[in-house]
């Protein structure tokens, strides 16, 4: 018989990507505060899916435990961290200034178990911060990390709205950055202005990866911009595509500029050449 194995998917801070965890003997639901034990040490996080059963023999052996639920004394320790945070980064901040580090410091996490503090920051360049990590650890006594992240990276974590008015969906609901490139821009007839594009981070805004593969697919079958074809009104050429109506606007020889389904757009055939008598 075969022995079946509780998972969970939990988020944790600063993250939104979704860790397996082994939930062992617990009840565990959606938005239940629980306390695992992850590669980084003891954390505290949410369950967002609820407990699968899999085959403990296929699974992963190293899978971690969640350890508890979260009680009334974590959450208390969790909210004592975050009061911390700020206490910690504000000293942070006074310490890259009196060592006139180029580099700004973005966010601070205090880990749950106390073991260590993450400062993440951003920079040009690479930073050489020994003097500050050893000045922290003289003033809070605990192990330092300092962690340098991309611009990407750091809208993530302070988060805010976009253009479209909504939270970013990068600190909502990604759980990892996939390229963008100004080709997925090009493909979808977008405007290449920069402050259209582009979002809070300065990078070409996630977002347009989203629709990019339905824009390919239904492009495959429009003639292209230039094309010389037939319509119902006369012969023209191609002036522009509008992807999502699966219309092309067409200028035909007298002039007029009409739109027309791509259903009714038939390919102008060259005329032969005559051949020339001898």
């Amino acid at each position: 018989m075969k022995q079946l194995m509780k998972t969970v998917g939990v988020k944790f801070k600063y993250n939104d990507k979704i860790y397996r965890f082994n939930a062992g003997g617990l009840d565990l639901q959606v938005n239940d505060r629980v306390v695992a034990d992850t590669e980084k040490g003891i954390c505290i996080g949410i369950v967002v899916r609820k407990a699968d059963k899999e085959d403990a023999s296929v699974s992963d052996k190293s899978l971690k435990r969640i350890l508890r639920k979260a009680d009334k004394n974590d959450l208390d320790l969790e909210e004592r961290n975050l009061e911390k945070e700020k206490e910690v980064y504000q000293i942070c901040m006074e310490e890259i200034n009196n060592c006139e580090l180029p580099m700004k410091l973005v966010n601070v996490e205090c880990f749950f178990d106390n073991s260590k503090i993450i400062f993440y920051f951003t920079a040009e360049n690479r930073v050489d911060f020994r003097e500050l990590v050893k000045r922290l650890a003289q003033i809070f006594h605990i192990r330092i990390e300092m962690r340098q992240i991309g611009v990407r990276n750091e809208t993530k974590m302070l988060g805010g709205m976009g253009n479209c008015g909504r939270e970013f969906c990068c600190s909502s609901f990604l759980q990892d950055f996939v390229p963008v490139s100004v080709r997925i821009a090009k493909d979808q007839n977008m405007a290449l202005n920069p402050s259209k594009i582009s979002g809070v981070c300065g990078r070409l805004m996630c977002c347009l990866t989203f629709e990019h593969e339905t824009y390919v697919n239904f492009k495959k079958n429009m003639p292209k911009c230039g094309k010389r074809v037939v319509v119902s009104h006369g012969k023209g050429k191609i002036l522009e595509q509008n992807v999502i109506e699966q219309k092309v606007t067409v200028e035909l020889e007298d002039g007029r500029v009409i739109k027309v389904p791509i259903c009714e757009v038939k390919e102008d055939a060259p005329a032969k050449k005559r051949r020339k008598r001898r």
